[in-house]
């Protein structure tokens, strides 16, 4: 397997200057024109050549009309030209197993768990809920053999913080329930009171004050144990099972399991005074864990678009400003264990922003790689061609723009962005997106919950 760092099926020129690899190599689109952003993709995609079975999308930033109507249309486009069968976004894995049905017509807009989503958080934007409907007329359309499949790879999450470990365990006890009830029952008496009140696990507090997580109590400890018991049985009995079920049946159920085990792992960390960057690192674990197996999955049917904040993808190691304390909390994100698992298997898309005043991203600051970027034109497509032929000196004297006055969830490009990325989408400008809720309560409530 090969880890190289070029993923180009072409030749990459070197470019004595910035402004000679934007003149050259960008691919300019509107944001309001298919056309275009289909030629950019299939640009995009032939670059990239044909080992790709995992493409990242990395948003600028939480808050964006443009780059979800954007997203929407690469993804129609890669469903249509390139052979994907799947796509992936941030929201809860355990959440989007309800999506999944419903996009495959196992669910109607009438299910609790569907209204939930529709209702919640990535589900109130109206670009999200576009993309859920048209991958369920795609799959109503009897013209389409080959069903679109939508997953959810967070972590599992509950009101307010990290899920009980009940969401999860439930998927591999019920799966496990359909085959032999007895070894269920046993396995349920032990855990159901050691699991307690999910909701003492999902305390909204203990994300940021390790006195108010369970996750290290005795509980918590012998919970650990017992589901790890619950995956040696499952291993062990792997052939039976599967015999009895069916391959990919069996695999869901075994995921679920170790999932469950990594979540008590997180719990673990968020109880532990000083450890929310091993939080963070476990979050982007499970994320890597998910999108493996996702891959896995429709290994066979297709290739899986995953679309997420960009520093979730970057292959270069994370940092994050915001509390809890002052230090800065550094990781390695999914992108980065991608890298190591899937190789060139996996490639990633960036986004660079102008101005989002909505968002509190003002102009960005001349000399910046956002301002040479955005100076070119509104929208385009641009190749990091991952460092190779740039001018390195001149990159790395770039400043680095000034974030968001208020949303955190902005991060600015660097020079390490060229690395860390395959291709870049610019947008010159974006506005907040079509059933947003209100940014500023939304950001008074993160920073309350933070500093609290």
């Amino acid at each position: 397997m090969s880890l190289g760092i070029d993923t180009m099926s072409h030749s990459i020129p070197t470019y004595p200057t910035l402004n000679d690899w934007i003149a050259r190599d960008a691919i300019p689109f509107t944001v309001d024109s298919p056309a275009s952003i289909d030629a950019a993709v299939d640009q995009v995609m032939g670059s990239l050549g044909g080992a790709v079975e995992l493409l990242g999308f990395g948003e600028a930033l939480h808050g964006s009309e443009e780059i979800l109507v954007v997203r929407n249309r690469v993804f129609q486009r890669l469903v249509e030209a390139h052979g994907f069968s799947a796509a992936v976004i941030e929201v809860a894995s355990p959440q989007g197993r309800a999506m999944n049905d419903y996009v495959l017509g196992a669910r109607d807009g009438t299910d609790e768990a569907v209204q939930t989503w529709f209702g919640t958080g990535f589900g109130l934007l109206d670009a999200n809920r576009e993309l859920i409907e048209w991958m369920r007329q795609y799959n109503g359309d009897p013209a389409h053999p080959l069903k679109l499949h939508f997953y959810g790879f967070d972590l599992p999450l509950g009101q307010g913080g990290l899920a009980s470990p009940s969401r999860v365990l439930d998927v591999a006890l019920n799966y496990l329930d359909s085959i032999d009830s007895v070894s269920t029952k046993t396995h349920r008496e032990r855990m159901t009171p050691l699991i307690g009140n999910p909701a003492d696990w999902e305390r909204p507090a203990a994300m940021f004050d390790p006195a108010q997580s369970i996750g290290l109590s005795t509980a918590a400890a012998e919970l650990r144990i017992a589901t790890q018991d619950l995956i040696t049985e499952l291993s062990i009995r792997r052939p039976e099972l599967v015999a009895k079920s069916d391959r990919l049946t069996f695999a869901d159920a075994y995921h679920y399991a170790e999932l469950a085990q990594k979540l008590l792992n997180a719990h673990a960390a968020l109880a532990t005074e000083g450890a929310y960057a091993q939080m963070l690192g476990i979050r982007d674990l499970i994320m890597a864990g998910n999108l493996e197996y996702y891959v896995s999955r429709e290994r066979g049917r297709g290739k899986v678009l995953v679309f997420s904040a960009g520093g979730h993808l970057q292959r270069s190691m994370a940092q994050w400003h915001l509390p809890p304390g002052d230090a800065v909390k550094e990781w390695w994100p999914a992108g980065s264990q991608l890298t190591q698992t899937l190789g060139s298997r996996y490639a990633v898309i960036a986004m660079a922003l102008g101005v989002s005043e909505e968002n509190g991203v003002g102009q960005p600051e001349p000399g910046t790689l956002e301002a040479r970027l955005t100076e070119a034109g509104r929208a385009m497509f641009i190749p990091t061609h991952r460092g190779q032929g740039m001018p390195t000196a001149e990159i790395e004297a770039l400043p680095r723009r000034s974030g968001s006055t208020l949303n955190p969830t902005y991060f600015p490009l660097s020079a390490q962005s060229f690395a860390d990325f395959d291709w870049l989408v610019v947008f010159d400008s974006t506005n907040y997106p079509r059933g947003g809720p209100s940014l500023t309560n939304w950001n008074a409530e993160l920073v309350k919950k933070a500093v609290s």
